[in-house]
């Protein structure tokens, strides 16, 4: 019988049209033991849009409030819009063994890494500015102005690639999907993690006849 070990918390950081949340969705449907942890906005939702699956959207107020309660794991001003992590979202599940995936930006995913340095983090590049473009364009939900914003504030998102522990280049969807499985694989193979998982059978296997 193994024993759980500690998860992994797991920050995904991208450009806007990177597809960085298509990598997330689909990663999540073919790995176990990992957990979207599901971020407050103050945005509007988009068309398609849940609230409470894909974020949780509250009035910039109440997002305000809960900051002044420190109620956030990590939080940031996007595109004019404020995102953040409860911290409540995270540490239980961390606690329990299981793998949280954070899908924030490069302001939050570098609090993160202050409050947790054993975090694991991946940026997503497009393959190049035309392509990040075309893809924002395909939305067809993002109005010019927001798109030209958006493209403006890609600039500044990538500079700060070098801060993160893995770049995964999302040109081939099925490739960048690839990566990020094998980044997962890579840490849950770890000695630290297997001593932790594995206690009762390593203690078996050592033991006296």
């Amino acid at each position: 019988m193994s024993a759980p070990a500690v998860g992994t918390l797991y920050v995904i950081a991208a450009p806007s049209g990177a597809g960085k949340t298509s990598l997330v969705q689909a990663l999540l449907e073919r790995e176990s033991g990992i957990a979207l942890s599901v971020s407050y906005t103050s945005r509007l939702p988009r068309p398609g849009e849940v609230d409470g699956r894909h974020y949780h959207f509250v009035p910039r107020e109440v997002f305000e409030r809960m900051v002044e309660a420190d109620a956030f794991y990590e939080h940031a001003d996007v595109h004019g819009d404020l995102k953040g992590t409860a911290r409540t979202a995270v540490e239980p599940l961390l606690a329990q063994g299981r793998d949280v995936l954070l899908e924030i930006d490069w302001q939050g995913a570098r609090q993160v890494r202050a409050k947790c340095p054993a975090c694991v983090s991946v940026f997503i590049l497009p393959p190049s500015r035309a392509e990040l473009e075309r893809r924002l364009r395909a939305r067809a939900s993002d109005s010019a102005e927001t798109i030209a914003r958006r493209l403006a504030n890609s600039r500044e998102e990538v500079a700060h690639a070098g801060e993160f522990d893995y770049i995964v280049v999302n040109d081939q969807f099925a490739d960048a999907l690839g990566d990020l499985r094998a980044i997962l694989a890579s840490r849950r193979l770890r000695c630290d993690a297997q001593l932790a998982r594995h206690r009762v059978l390593l203690s078996d296997l050592v033991r006296p006849e």
